[in-house]
């Protein structure tokens, strides 16, 4: 998009799937882009490892921690736009650790707003999560749904959230909080169930899960992207909340059917206790009504789920990824 070409451009969690093909896309539209990722000794800089050494080039990749408030302003320097997408993410986890959750989400997500505001950025995309609304009380759900949290992870979204919204009003910080469903494809966790389905069919029939029931609105990693910039071009979008899913939902159940089909053969379901979320804490179901995207910006998902989970099967395969596939990691 021409809106960003040229532009000095910050993605932080530029290691998370999600920010990896963000920074990809971002050097194919021509923006100067710095990659921020989590300091670590062993200068393992996540996802960004699995493009291609002509995109690496073009990046200026820079380690800190969104915690620390002067790495976040050191990154911001000669930054016009900045997509947050910096995060704590494994649910799982944050029942056992739910301090770095809040740490991570929302006290990083106050150093990225309080450095934006002194840096005089243009533009703020602020990464939220389909798991502020819990268990759909409507559906679809729209940006209007009641927010009600139920695990930890979800918490520190939505306060991050608000923290967002209130910078934009108090400060006027130009923010927008975007709110994906469930993406997935190339460069995801193996934590995440698509891959988790995907990678253990490679291995063989069986596929072990938690709970089968939830139902979820997926959406491909490239259309979650091409979501990213068209909000970004559209100052419109400025101080709103926006979702980007498909509007179409599946169970756990019915995505190994499609993986089934994908793969070309049966798979049978084992359920195994230890990857059931505890009681009270399963969201059921979360299905969105992208409209209010779609009327601002004219963004509508493209990747349909038989082709997504095909394009994410073919990632896997030739990206060294195998064994353990079968074991659950928190």
């Amino acid at each position: 998009m021409k809106e960003l070409r040229g532009r000095g451009v910050l993605v932080t969690g530029a290691g998370g799937f999600i920010g990896a093909n963000l920074v990809a896309r971002l050097v194919d539209e021509g923006a100067t882009v710095r990659a921020f990722v989590r300091y670590n000794s062993r200068n393992d800089r996540g996802a960004l490892e699995w493009l291609p050494s002509e995109v690496l080039d073009a990046v200026e990749v820079v380690a800190g921690d969104v915690r620390d408030i002067e790495s976040v302003s050191a990154a911001l320097v000669e930054t016009e736009v900045v997509f947050h997408l910096a995060a704590q993410i494994a649910i799982p986890y944050s029942y056992v650790n739910p301090r770095d959750f809040f740490e991570t989400n929302v006290l990083g997500s106050l150093n990225v707003a309080q450095a934006s505001v002194a840096a005089g950025v243009s533009r703020v995309l602020h990464t939220s999560s389909s798991e502020v609304y819990g268990t759909a009380q409507v559906v679809p759900i729209t940006e209007d749904h009641p927010l009600d949290v139920q695990s930890p992870y979800a918490a520190s979204k939505l306060g991050a959230d608000k923290l967002m919204e209130a910078f934009h009003r108090t400060y006027d910080l130009p923010v927008t909080v975007v709110r994906p469903f469930n993406t997935y494809g190339p460069f995801q966790s193996a934590r995440a169930v698509i891959p988790t389905i995907l990678l253990q069919a490679l291995e063989g029939d069986r596929i072990r899960l938690g709970s089968l029931e939830p139902r979820r609105d997926f959406t491909y990693v490239s259309d979650t992207v091409d979501g990213f910039l068209r909000v970004a071009a559209e100052p419109s979008t400025t101080g709103l909340t926006l979702q980007l899913g498909t509007g179409e939902e599946l169970s756990v159940r019915e995505i190994v059917d499609v993986a089934a089909e994908v793969v070309g053969r049966p798979l049978t379901i084992e359920q195994e206790t230890l990857r059931v979320r505890p009681r009270g804490s399963e969201v059921m179901r979360l299905i969105s009504n992208p409209e209010r995207v779609r009327s601002l910006t004219g963004w509508r998902h493209e990747v349909g789920l038989h082709e997504g989970m095909s394009r994410t099967l073919e990632w896997l395969r030739t990206s060294r990824r195998s064994g353990r596939a079968d074991e659950y990691v928190t």
